[in-house]
């Protein structure tokens, strides 16, 4: 076959593959047919293909680049996907030919083909079998849109733009090529390697070098239809290499030396702010630490200035660091879920322990209520042994026991709770840090009670954040925050895996402390209090088993999270479901043997596991 007038013979096949994504096997007669009716367009980064609610009918072929299917909604905007290269856009307006139900627009520059409604009509005609194809194409999208772990698409293109001075950028690139290479074919481009490959300043060439400027363009497709990650390094200046690194990027890493001041670079300024911005990839903060940083501080100034989706803390001697990177960027990342359950969180540590043991790694980490105490706490990335001292020593008193002698608002006061979750950080970091100057992303869930809403928390005082979380309806007294009164996350979602589903991991971990367990009441109406204080001291003998007030006070605040543990289940791909017998919610006495129950029941599951079924979750 031909090539066509656009395309290289890479693109060509690329063409193939969504052809026959859409069309299924094609054959000469049908090529000779089809390819006259396509016509190339070109997008820039930033560009729109459509908008929502416009009239059109037209199916797209992506052949290079990525594109994003954006609504509009209360919020601004709500990203409801991202299309690649070999993928089809418009394929229901073929057959609804209603207005555009999304807006799509390109992350970098693309470069796809277009095929009219009444070309596709006029193929039909000659080959009625591409109208069952198309039918199961729409089909197959449909299901995985709706299905629970449908998550963003990783990125290909990858551009390491340093924004402070003594970043090794060059020297990191080449660390996660390598490591990146365990995914997937990938390669390093910097401008020293370009000219080195095609000629003096080749790399610098822009539109009034038109020969140059459409020879690297055309190379650079070639070599990103022939690997799965292209990873380029930006130069130290606003250079024209700098410029086309960030417009063939679909995420955008900006690398600074974590102890420099947290000002704005001018590349930052030059390319990814205002009308003048380059492309729409996603920008991501890189805080690169020395040898020898205990924990990372003042993170939130860095995130305060730039407008960054996500950010990550690295030091570039540890391996492990560099590998927790390149999982998460190639979509591998391993997220740890706990759920709420008062005393019984414990077990979350002896969880803990087993997975270290076991060489499973924790690249993101989430909980509610005591889960996300638990959380925090696996976020310093220490090991299991301190994070379970470090507990030990702040649970050694009841963070329960400062009763309120006139409750207005909570039975309990909260300044021992206070205390304990302060010196349990304390404890392990010296400080009092902000969530997002956790070694590994960290988040908590709480329940926003003026606006009766779930809220993930993410970033703000550590401490604050966490008492938010646990502090249960009436139990505890609420965290305000923005004016909001804030309660346990358990009111809402005590088993968040679909929010770290939302993370885009490849793997979910979930330790869910809750048991299906339905007592049937042999009774027909409950006694009175004199008769259940006169049963309850007949000690062993007792003749009612009702729940005790504290445990219909606690229970009920996680009803509806409970009707939702099936859906959330279906988030986990490793699902811990310790036994506690009859461990009480605020039994804290406990610690040994509840760290216990959690190792036992881990361990035992994780060695039952084959080395195949826990290569995933290692490095």
């Amino acid at each position: 076959m031909d090539e066509t007038a656009h395309g290289s013979r890479h693109q060509t096949e690329l063409l193939l593959h969504g052809l026959r994504a859409l069309f299924g096997e094609v054959d000469e007669e049908f090529l000779t047919e089809l390819l006259p009716r396509l016509e190339w367009v070109e997008l820039a980064g930033g560009d729109q293909l459509f908008g929502e609610g416009e009239r059109g009918d037209d199916i797209y072929f992506v052949i290079s680049g990525r594109l994003r299917a954006h609504v509009a909604d209360e919020d601004g905007q709500r990203v409801l996907g991202e299309i690649m290269r070999g993928e089809t856009i418009g394929e229901m307006a073929i057959f609804t030919g209603e207005p555009r139900s999304a807006s799509i627009t390109a992350v970098r520059d693309s470069v796809l083909v277009k095929l009219s409604r009444a070309g596709f009509e006029t193929l039909l005609g000659s080959h009625p079998l591409l109208s069952i194809n198309v039918t199961r194409l729409i089909i197959d999208r449909l299901k995985r849109s709706s299905h629970p772990r449908h998550a963003s698409r990783r990125p290909v293109n990858l551009c390491l733009l340093p924004i402070t001075d003594g970043v090794e950028a060059t020297q990191l690139g080449q660390r996660l090529v390598d490591r990146l290479g365990r995914h997937g074919r990938a390669v390093l481009l910097t401008s020293a390697g370009v000219n080195e490959t095609h000629g003096a300043d080749v790399a610098g060439a822009d539109k009034s070098r038109p020969e140059d400027y459409r020879r690297l363009t055309r190379w650079l497709d070639e070599v990103e239809a022939q690997h799965d990650f292209l990873v380029f390094v930006a130069d130290a200046e606003a250079s024209e290499w700098s410029r086309r690194s960030i417009r063939h990027s679909d995420e955008v890493l900006l690398l600074c030396d974590a102890n420099r001041e947290p000002a704005v670079h001018d590349m930052e300024r030059r390319f990814l702010e205002g009308p003048s911005r380059v492309g729409g990839a996603t920008q991501t903060l890189v805080l690169l630490h020395p040898e020898g940083t205990t924990f990372p501080r003042g993170t939130r100034a860095w995130l305060e200035r730039r407008p960054v989706a996500r950010h990550f803390h690295v030091r570039p001697h540890l391996d492990r660091d560099v590998a927790r990177l390149v999982r998460i960027l190639s979509g591998h990342a391993i997220g740890l879920v706990f759920s709420g359950g008062g005393a019984r969180g414990f077990a979350h540590l002896g969880v803990m322990r087993a997975l270290e043991e076991h060489g499973v790694q924790v690249d993101y980490v989430g909980g509610t209520s005591i889960g996300g105490v638990m959380a925090a706490l696996c976020g310093f990335d220490q090991p299991a042994t301190q994070a379970i001292h470090n507990a030990r020593r702040a649970f050694k008193a009841d963070p329960t026991s400062d009763y309120n002698l006139v409750p207005m608002i909570s039975f309990i006061r909260g300044r021992k709770l206070k205390r304990i979750i302060e010196g349990a950080i304390d404890e392990a970091v010296g400080w009092q840090p902000d969530m997002e100057d956790c070694w590994k992303t960290v988040f908590c869930i709480a329940t926003n009670f003026s606006r009766s809403t779930e809220m993930v928390l993410t970033r703000g005082d550590l401490a604050r954040q966490i008492r938010a979380s646990v502090s249960i309806p009436a139990a505890l007294p609420p965290v305000i925050q923005d004016g909001d009164l804030l309660v346990d996350g358990g009111c809402f979602n005590n088993f968040p895996t679909d929010v770290m589903g939302r993370l885009g991991v490849g793997k979910v971990i979930g330790v869910d402390l809750i048991k299906d367990v339905r007592r049937r009441q042999e009774i027909d109406e409950v006694p009175g209090n004199w008769e259940l204080l006169r049963d309850k001291l007949r000690g062993g003998k007792k003749r009612y088993r009702l729940p005790s007030l504290t445990a219909v006070l606690l229970m009920s605040t996680i009803l509806y999270s409970n009707s939702r543990r099936k859906q959330t289940k279906q988030y986990t791909d490793l699902y811990f479901n310790p036994e506690m017998g009859r461990v009480g919610l605020l039994e804290w006495s406990r610690f040994e043997s509840i760290v216990e129950l959690g190792y036992l029941h881990a361990k035992e599951l994780l060695g039952r596991m084959s080395e195949a079924e826990l290569a995933p979750y290692r490095d």
